[in-house]
């Protein structure tokens, strides 16, 4: 049988635990009274335009052949000599990235009507792709006629871009923010009360599209002038979410 004082103590360590207990979910119960702060939420949208000042093209030598030794050997030919222009033309080796490799089987065509024959292998493809970063515009039309001439059969698409676009999109971020704290000041003095602080502050912020210019079906050696090429202008576009909190 344990000695009385220590019965004595573990009691009151108990008592101390079911105090300490009770205080703490009396606190719990007394937050959960307490009455949130009223807020609203606004958003501003807000663009900037600005000319581009570079281009990232992507352009790919595709070569066929009875074997895969000979596909490759015709596609490495053509490759070599766009790029050997290409750095003629001014564009530097950090501009110029293999974008992609294929070697790739083709069979003989199922007949029509006809039942399911094995599959043949007539000969193979290969398809060696290449990225391509213009910074000076006005010779992107030239490099595109240029590249089809010496081999380039087959094109993705082209991308007008800027190399800092930080003021564009600093002046949409200011004009997203202009158009919240107006829709806010509207809200609240239609409501009858006053604008508080700001609790929180978020963005999105979206990037000029891609800009398909041409495909492969347009890529012919025929072509005796320049591709002609309009870049427009890129729109950087911000969305601005700010709580506020309400004075009453």
């Amino acid at each position: 049988m344990r000695p009385i004082h220590a019965r004595n103590a573990a009691f009151a360590a108990a008592i101390s635990i079911a105090i300490a207990t009770g205080a703490t979910s009396s606190a719990a119960a007394q937050d959960t009274n307490v009455p949130r702060e009223a807020t609203i939420i606004v958003s501003g949208e807000g663009s900037a335009n600005l000319a581009p000042d570079m281009a990232a093209l992507t352009l790919s030598v595709v070569k066929q052949a009875k074997t895969a030794q000979e596909a490759l050997a015709a596609n490495n030919v053509a490759l070599t000599q766009v790029l050997a222009d290409l750095k003629g033309a001014g564009i530097a080796e950090r501009d110029l990235q293999t974008n992609g490799f294929s070697i790739q089987p083709l069979y003989r065509p199922q007949p029509a009507g006809g039942g399911a024959t094995p599959p043949e292998i007539t000969g193979y493809e290969v398809n060696n792709g290449l990225a391509v970063r213009v910074r000076d515009l006005t010779k992107l039309g030239d490099i595109i006629d240029r590249s089809v001439k010496l081999g380039i059969n087959r094109g993705g698409q082209v991308t007008f871009s800027n190399d800092n676009p930080d003021t564009a999109v600093g002046e949409a971020r200011k004009a997203a923010v202009a158009e919240a704290i107006a829709k806010a000041k509207t809200l609240t003095d239609a409501a009858g009360v006053k604008l508080g602080r700001v609790i929180e502050i978020s963005e999105n912020f979206s990037r000029p599209v891609p800009q398909p210019m041409y495909r492969a079906a347009a890529m012919s050696k025929d072509m005796a002038e320049s591709v002609p090429v309009a870049s427009g202008e890129n729109s950087y576009s911000v969305t601005v979410n700010v709580t506020y909190a309400i004075n009453q």
